[in-house]
């Protein structure tokens, strides 16, 4: 099962975890386009046990980027209100 545990809870095992591949595909899907369509530079950390995530830019975002993950967050948020905060919490924190 995913990280999220949504198919633990509403389906008991019996299909996969629907809300941890829409998560990951979100995630994965926005820092691919920015790796080869943006040529955006970043390191990635990552905990694959608890689903973090950390991205750090070696430079500033273009807008093309910008506007990238302003629309990974839109669709991280909305996934959080349909789902439920328990499954799925997003922090954005500038440094």
């Amino acid at each position: 099962m995913g990280h999220a545990d949504y198919a633990k809870k509403h389906f008991l095992f019996r299909e996969p975890d629907i809300l941890c591949a829409a998560i990951s595909v979100t995630v994965i899907g926005t820092l691919n386009s920015l790796k080869e369509l943006a040529d955006e530079k970043f390191e990635v950390s990552q905990n694959e046990n608890t689903g973090f995530i950390k991205c750090d830019f070696e430079e500033p975002l273009q807008e093309k980027s910008q506007f990238l993950l302003d629309s990974m967050v839109f669709t991280l948020n909305e996934l959080s209100r349909k789902y439920g905060e328990r499954y799925l919490q997003v922090r954005i924190e500038e440094v």
